[in-house]
C-alpha cells in the first residue's frame, strides 16, 4: 500500500481551486482570511441589523466567522465572499434563535438598556442618526434586514433577494414598509413636539 505524498496533501489542504472555463480561481487558506478581515466592519453592521445588541451581534459574528474559517473549501471565488458571509451570519443567527427558544429568559438585555449603543457626542448628525438607529431597531426583522442591506451595504435590491431567499417584489416592498413606517414614526414624533 502507497503512502500519500505529506507535501501534496498540504498543498491540497491549503489551495481551493475552482475551474472556471478555461481559468483557475485558486485561493488561498491566506487570501481567504485577508479577505474575511478586510469584511470585519459589514459583517459587523449586518449581524448588529439581526441582534440589536452589541455582545450578541460580536458573538454572532466571531461564530460566524469561526464556521467561516472551518468551511473555507466551500467557498466558490467565482461568488462575492460578502454574500457568503452574510448567509453564514444570518444562518447562525437563525439557529440561535431556535436555541434561545429553548432556553428562555437566560440573561438577555433589551438594546435600548445597553450603553454600546448610546452615543456621547451632541452633534445633530449624530443624534439624528441615533433616533434612526433607533427607529430601525424598532421594526421587525423582516423589514430591518431588507433596508440595512440596501441602504446602509449598497446592494441591489436583486443582491438582497439572492441573500435572503425571497422573490425581489418581497424585499422591494419590505423596503418600502420600512421607509413608509420610519416616516410615520418620524412623523408623528415632529407633530408630538409642535
Amino acid at each position: 500500500m502507497r503512502r500519500p505524498d505529506r507535501r501534496r496533501s498540504f498543498e491540497y489542504q491549503n489551495r481551493h481551486v475552482i475551474k472556471e472555463k478555461s481559468e483557475a480561481c485558486v485561493t488561498t487558506s491566506d487570501q481567504f482570511k485577508a479577505d474575511m478581515i478586510s469584511l470585519l466592519p459589514r459583517l459587523g453592521r449586518f449581524a448588529l441589523s439581526l441582534t440589536r445588541s452589541k455582545p450578541d451581534a460580536d458573538d454572532l459574528l466571531q461564530d460566524a466567522c469561526s464556521t467561516a474559517l472551518s468551511k473555507w473549501t466551500q467557498y466558490d471565488p467565482a461568488h462575492p465572499m460578502d454574500r457568503w458571509m452574510f448567509r453564514i451570519i444570518r444562518n447562525t443567527w437563525i439557529s440561535e434563535i431556535r436555541k434561545r427558544k429553548v432556553r428562555v429568559g437566560q440573561g438577555q438585555v433589551p438594546a435600548d438598556e445597553t450603553d454600546e449603543l448610546r452615543v456621547e457626542n451632541t452633534a445633530d448628525d449624530t443624534i439624528l442618526a441615533k433616533q434612526v438607529q433607533g427607529k430601525v431597531a424598532n421594526l421587525p426583522a423582516e423589514l430591518s434586514q431588507p433596508l440595512m442591506l440596501v441602504c446602509a451595504e449598497g446592494y441591489s435590491y436583486q443582491e438582497v433577494s439572492d441573500l435572503l431567499d425571497v422573490p425581489i417584489g418581497t424585499v422591494m416592498s419590505r423596503i418600502h414598509r420600512a421607509r413608509k413606517t420610519l416616516a410615520a414614526a418620524f412623523s408623528q414624533e415632529e407633530y408630538a413636539t409642535r
